[in-house]
């Protein structure tokens, strides 16, 4: 089996039980998870080294992240059983206790993640480690303010340990990203902010985000980087995909069915 088709085999898994998470807490964002699992599948099972640090400035897209560190062994799978319900430590965002491995710090309110993550990639001159710092930011999040700010501060201390990615899906609470605030040109926007930049055309195909991930980590530069991936909400399940709704819709019984059936979960 091919490393690509492992990959592929792992989001499936990962799909199940997100989708099986959703339905039995009928809760939503079931379109932010799918649009960057394939994101955080490749982070974590090929990118990513022992020692490296992630945010998910997104946190609305937490379930995606618990099963992900479920399926990496990074907290139990019976943990899973919990989400969602009173005393939980996996709510609708990721916690803010620091109890999980793999949940460096509570993320949710937009704008916050990529400070937290260029904080954590400087801190590696001081601690003598070395180590590099996957974000993993929404189009939302490059609406405020506060992410243009932490760009700057990336790139003045050239940390070139730190990997934005960004889960490009078009769509936002209320509408869509053109509409609600135009980001375009994204990737010149980044470039102009003195990051390495590229695309992965595909933010769902696990060749496009590695091909992405290669070229812009084998520039050399002392520049931070980002790969801007152009992604689809509710990636996999046709009712779902670039549906606005679907940031906050719970699914019915037969939507269930139907999305377990498309993704190919059913066999999983």
């Amino acid at each position: 089996m091919s490393d690509i088709d492992k990959l592929r085999r792992i989001k499936t898994d990962c799909v199940k039980t997100l989708l099986g998470l959703y339905k039995r807490a009928n809760a939503g964002h079931i379109g932010a998870s799918l649009s960057c699992l394939d994101i955080l599948v490749c982070l974590f099972f090929d990118r990513m080294k022992k020692d490296d640090k992630f945010i998910l400035s997104k946190g609305h897209a937490a379930v995606a992240l618990y099963t992900v560190l479920a399926k990496s062994g990074r907290i139990p799978e019976s943990e899973l059983d919990s989400f969602y319900k009173d005393g939980t430590l996996l709510g609708a965002h990721p916690p803010c206790s620091r109890m999980l491995e793999g949940v460096t710090f509570g993320t949710g309110s937009l704008g916050h993640g990529l400070s937290l993550a260029a904080g954590i990639a400087l801190s590696n001159r001081f601690s003598g480690r070395k180590f590099n710092v996957y974000c993993v930011l929404s189009d939302g999040d490059c609406n405020e303010g506060s992410t243009w700010e932490a760009a700057l501060f990336a790139a003045h201390q050239k940390l070139s340990n730190l990997v934005v990615v960004i889960d490009n899906n078009g769509l936002q609470g209320f509408g869509r990203s053109k509409d609600v605030l135009s980001l375009e040109p994204l990737a010149k926007k980044w470039e102009s902010f003195n990051f390495e930049v590229t695309e992965a055309s595909n933010g769902n195909d696990f060749n496009s985000l590695l091909n992405a991930f290669e070229e812009v980590e084998n520039r050399g530069s002392e520049k931070p980087k980002c790969i801007i991936a152009r992604t689809v909400k509710g990636s996999g399940v046709s009712y779902m995909e670039n549906k606005m709704e679907w940031h906050y819709l719970p699914m019915s019984e037969d939507q269930y069915k139907t999305a377990v059936y498309e993704s190919g979960a059913g066999n999983a």
